[in-house]
């Protein structure tokens, strides 16, 4: 295994790869880098002698500027390095100035140093438009459920959605008794509880009937119980209002307070919605139908290198058969927003998207708080030292496609291609609205772990071998062995067959351990 890798020829900076000693020569390309410190996996050292304002380069791009003279083999962190970015800013359309920072062409090699594709310059656009290419027809299929409207789903499930908090251990009592009656056509019973849908106001109410309703209408389920009290702000007839046209036979509505016996009529419900969803039967269905979601948490200094470029790979190529990926978290974009920015397909798109970044930026100002308080603490510890460094990582996960749509908090997705979606970095909230907007299995990457379940199967992704090894319950799928024997385009190629396999009916580690959750982005006031 390499030692360290420096990963655009442009950057001033490398990171280990394992555990660096004091005093250890390390290679890099045809330079050889005495350390001065000991230098933890993921943590990056400098590879020349740094002026205090210096730009710290990585990935080709700054991550910031050095607060301290800093020496070549000195360890690069939090305590010698400060984000160089600003807030609200004015941004251009440029397409034609694409430097892509994937490492999607890492490869093993002697020189330490990952290959780009660089600057591509005037045939930015051409070379993007290739890359995006959708053909006609393709032969890859998976074995999904087509619903009676049209819509695809993955599973056929029967889900309980409370329109307000007061009512989730009834939620939870009817999830339990109910799976007695579960038959061998449906997947699974499942209920999730929130804390919202009263005692909210503006955009917080808006905001949990939008990530409800749409819930409600996702083919992952084959049946829906909304479960209501009866005198809350979002009630059974307010839902209905924003919901619109729905089918009587997959959707049913109770309100506690209007039965004797909730629990009572609750079951004949769900035994009614079984009986429905137990008419589907899986069949072939193009891949193309897909529309699978991107997202990272507790991630460290080797998620940017492994895990979020196997994703990236992974997006372009079911884009390339026609499917459809939704990239969010955008706190986590600044930084590189520019990047993702002169990738979108058209002005209007690129319009879109400097109002999803300004509006975020705003919503920071707006609470008087610091826009880039960011990485977390986890983050730091992995080797993650500022915002730019996060983004730079995080956004390789939308590989190298046009950006085809731009979707507002609570939207569903109605585009093919590479989308984005406004919704914050928290990993519940961001996976719930990755659910709401459609998507039907979320790919997540991840370097230091975390167990929680989404509304629809989460591919848990490690960016190392020993969070694999370590975490086999909550872990799918090892990252980390692009590192070791595997080359990105077999381990993007492994992964497509695991989300087919998972689109399919194979179970994902959350899955089977139950676990499920449901998380609404709050903004304002609680009444």
């Amino acid at each position: 295994m390499q030692e360290a890798i420096k990963i655009h020829e442009a950057d001033n900076v490398a990171v280990a790869l394992k555990n660096l000693s004091v005093g250890q020569t390390v290679n890099i390309g045809r330079e050889n880098i005495i350390l001065i410190e000991e230098i933890a996996a993921g943590h990056k050292f400098a590879l020349e002698d740094l002026k205090p304002g210096s730009e710290v380069i990585k990935y080709g791009y700054s991550i910031g500027k050095s607060i301290q003279p800093i020496h070549a083999g000195e360890w690069v962190h939090t305590h010698n390095l400060k984000t160089g970015l600003g807030e609200v800013l004015k941004y251009h359309y440029n397409p034609s100035k694409l430097v892509p920072v994937s490492s999607r062409d890492f490869t093993k090699g002697t020189t330490n140093t990952i290959k780009t594709i660089g600057s591509i310059g005037e045939d930015a656009e051409n070379i993007m438009k290739t890359i995006d290419d959708t053909p006609d027809n393709t032969n890859e299929y998976f074995e999904g459920f087509r619903r009676e409207n049209g819509k695809v789903g993955i599973r056929n499930e029967i889900w309980i959605i409370p329109t307000v908090g007061c009512v989730n251990d009834i939620a939870r009592r009817l999830e339990k008794k109910g799976r007695e009656y579960l038959s061998d056509e449906v997947d699974e019973l499942a209920a999730f509880p929130h804390p919202y849908g009263c005692s909210q106001l503006g955009e917080d109410h808006r905001n949990t009937q939008k990530i409800l309703c749409r819930l409600i209408e996702h083919p992952n389920a084959a049946g829906i119980l909304v479960l209501g009290l009866g005198c809350e702000n979002n009630n059974v007839d307010e839902m209905k209002k924003q919901l619109g046209t729905y089918d009587p036979n997959r959707v049913k509505f109770l309100v506690c307070q209007d039965y004797e016996d909730e629990i009572e009529q609750g079951i004949q419900m769900i035994r009614e919605l079984i009986t429905y969803a137990s008419r589907f039967k899986r069949e072939n269905i193009n891949v193309r139908e897909l529309v699978i979601g991107l997202k990272c948490g507790g991630s460290d200094g080797l998620s940017g290198i492994t895990a979020n470029p196997v994703v990236g790979a992974f997006s372009d190529l079911l884009i390339a058969q026609g499917g459809t990926t939704i990239l969010t978290e955008v706190p986590e974009m600044f930084g590189a927003e520019t990047i993702l920015m002169n990738r979108c397909a058209d002005n209007h798109l690129f319009e879109q998207m400097v109002d999803l970044i300004n509006h975020f930026k705003q919503y920071f100002i707006e609470n008087k708080q610091p826009i880039y308080e960011n990485p977390s603490p986890g983050n730091k510890k992995g080797g993650i030292s500022t915002l730019e460094d996060k983004s730079l990582g995080c956004t390789q996960k939308s590989g190298q496609s046009l950006i085809r749509g731009v979707l507002t908090y609570g939207e569903q997705v109605n585009n093919k291609g590479l989308t984005l979606l406004s919704a914050p970095g928290n990993d519940l909230v961001a996976a719930t609205a990755l659910a709401a907007s459609g998507a039907h299995i979320i790919l997540f990457t991840t370097g230091r772990g975390t167990p929680f379940g989404a509304p629809v199967p989460i591919i848990k992704i490690s960016s190392n071998t020993a969070l694999a090894l370590k975490k086999k319950n909550w872990i799918d799928f090892d990252a980390g062995q692009l590192l070791e024997n595997k080359n990105l385009a077999g381990l993007s190629s492994e992964l497509f067959r695991l989300v087919i396999e998972t689109a399919s009916g194979k179970k994902v580690r959350s899955e089977d351990n139950g676990y499920r959750d449901l998380a609404i982005f709050k903004q304002g006031v609680t009444l």
